[in-house]
Order: structure tokens, then sequence, then C-alpha cells
């Protein structure tokens, strides 16, 4: 496992749902994404994570994450520009073109996050089709294997179920690396598999340390594409100066979420929107009630300032390289910044 040090990333605020105190949603738009994220570079977070959706429960304001990179490609400096993708939304010579755009506008600064998604009525209500769980990631490994050879600077003819791609390459390729970083999601067999086959970097739920070593471990007796995998997770944070206090704020803005989110709820239970299939769904599930996407508070990164710094190092411990961090409101990103991740530091330079 890598020892070496811990990156931050952030999620962009690109949900009303996430952007205000819990509670008091305000509208998202891209001028409060954007003052966010250049604080976040400023505090020196290294990447950050823009979520799709075109829909969602309740119809929240959304930022759309591909043109919100490309604007925030044009007044950030060095943090990573990583927009998800849901593979039926996009053809993948589209977005390769797309995202060789935003690299050279960015000087070499954009990823993918490949999310194969559980909303059915996202899709479906768009007029396209939604396979079923394994067929999705079959599409989503031929839609991966195009794209990555796109934006590699390669000549792509390919002939597939989903796909034929004749004689095809985009110009110009990336002038700052090999191609742009891949990143994908999913716990299920398909999406383990596709991660060991195209992916730079595995985005996991937050969860349990030894759910996430079982996990990692998993990825690393395979053979894979990427020498050296990144292993980042998804986690809500809620530092305090006091464990107590921390705890208090949680159970607040979990009594707070059940009167809220009754409509969402209802949504997340309706198989007919909703893929009850996805691994991570059932697992979420199964964990109870947490705050954030993705596993959110289900990590446990809830405490003062140095419980959760050493709960960050015992994940980097079992392999974690990345933390992909939500918090509310998004002046707590002053928190993170000034009392746990000196913190974390810190606890590297003492067990180096």
């Amino acid at each position: 496992m890598s020892n070496s040090s811990l990156r931050f990333g952030v999620w962009a605020p690109v949900d009303a749902n996430k952007s205000a105190q819990p509670g008091a949603p305000t509208p998202a738009n891209f001028n409060q994404v954007r003052d966010f994220i250049v604080r976040a570079e400023e505090l020196g977070f290294e990447s950050t994570l823009l979520s799709l959706h075109t829909m969602k429960a309740g119809n929240p304001d959304i930022v759309e994450p591909w043109t919100a990179a490309a604007a925030l490609a044009a007044v950030t400096k060095r943090i990573e520009l990583i927009p998800a993708v849901k593979a039926r939304l996009y053809h993948p010579v589209v977005l390769a073109k797309m995202m060789l755009g935003i690299e050279d506008v960015s000087g070499g600064r954009i990823g993918i996050n490949f999310v194969n998604s559980f909303i059915k009525a996202e899709i479906e209500q768009a007029g396209i089709p939604f396979d079923e769980h394994d067929d999705r990631y079959a599409y989503g490994t031929e839609w991966l294997h195009i794209v990555r050879s796109l934006i590699s600077g390669e000549r792509v003819s390919f002939q597939g179920k989903h796909f034929e791609i004749s004689d095809y390459a985009l110009r110009p390729a990336s002038r700052y690396r090999d191609r742009p970083r891949i990143y994908s999601g999913g716990e299920s067999e398909p999406g383990r598999a596709l991660a060991a086959n195209f992916s730079d970097g595995w985005f996991l739920q937050g969860q349990p340390v030894a759910d996430v070593k079982t996990l990692i471990d998993d990825m690393e007796a395979r053979p894979r594409q990427a020498a050296a995998m990144r292993y980042l997770l998804s986690s809500y944070v809620i530092a305090r100066e006091t464990d107590d206090e921390a705890e208090d704020v949680l159970r607040d803005r979990l009594k707070l979420q059940e009167v809220t989110r009754g409509k969402t709820q209802n949504f997340l239970r309706d198989p007919a929107r909703i893929d009850l299939k996805a691994v991570a769904f059932q697992r979420a599930a199964l964990r109870g009630p947490v705050l954030g996407t993705g596993g959110g508070t289900g990590s446990r990164l809830v405490g003062s300032y140095e419980t959760v710094a050493r709960r960050m190092q015992e994940f980097q411990e079992i392999g974690v390289t990345d933390f992909m961090l939500q918090f509310q409101p998004l002046e707590e990103i002053e928190i993170i910044a000034g009392e746990v991740i000196p913190r974390v530091r810190s606890l590297e330079l003492q067990a180096a």
C-alpha cells in the first residue's frame, strides 16, 4: 500500500440541496460553484468532484458539471477537475472531444468519473433505454474503451455490440501528458472489473475502515490497467472542538434530514425510478441513515479535529490515497483546511 501523502478534494456544490446550511438550501448556480472551488484551491485542496444529475428527486437546481468544469478550468490553476459522466447521456466521441478541450484550457487538469447510474427516471424520462445493471456495465466498458483510446491520441476503429467507430482520431491531443485521468466508482463485480481494466482511480463509498480494506485488498489482487491505483474515499465531515459537540451536530442533522427528505426517500424506494439492485444502494440501505452523498458519514469522519485526523490516518494505513470531502455549510471548508488537514500532515510526519 502507498504511504505517500494523502490528497484532499472536495465535492463541488452543484446541487442546491448541498449548497447551504442543512434545512435551508439556496439555489445552486455557477457563481457559487466558482467561488467555492477557487477558495478550495487557495486553501490547498487538490481536486474537486462535480457530480452529474440532469434531474433529481424534488427537482432541485443543479449545475451541469461539464460546462462548469470548462469554466472552472479558466479561473483555476492547480486543482484537478473531475466531472462525472453517465455513459448513456454522452456519445463517447463527443465526450472525448470535450475532455480534450478542457484538458487544453486547464493545462492538463481534467479527469472523468465514470458512473453507472442507478436513477432510472433520469434516463428513461429522456427517452433513453435504461439497461439492467450488468448490461449497463457492458455498455460502459465499450464506451470507456473508446474514450480512453481517443483521449490517448490514438486513431480508433471499433466494432462492438453498442458502438461502431471507423478510423477516428481527435486533435489536438493533450500537450501536457499521455492522457487525462479516468476514475470510476461501483463496488459490484462488474464495477470492480471495469475499474481494474480502465481506471487510474477508484471511488469508494463512505463506509467503515474494515469494509474499505476488504475492497482495496480485492482490487490490489487483480491484474490492473493502472500500475498504481488511487483509492478515493467519499466522506462527509463534521469536525468540531470536541467529539461530543460533533456527535450532537450529527444527531441534529439526521433528525432534520428525516423531516425534510420525505419526498427524496419515497423516490429512492420506488423501483420504477431507481435500480434497487445497485450494490452501493443496497449497502447504504443496510448501514442506516447517513448524511451526504456516496456513503457520506458512513466513514465516520465525525468528531474532534484530532479524532477526524486520526481516522483519516487509519484509512491511509489501509490504502486510501485521496479523500473527496463534503460538509455543510460550505464555510466549513475553513475548519477542514485550518484544523483537520494540518493535524493529518503532522501525523504523517510522525509516521514517516
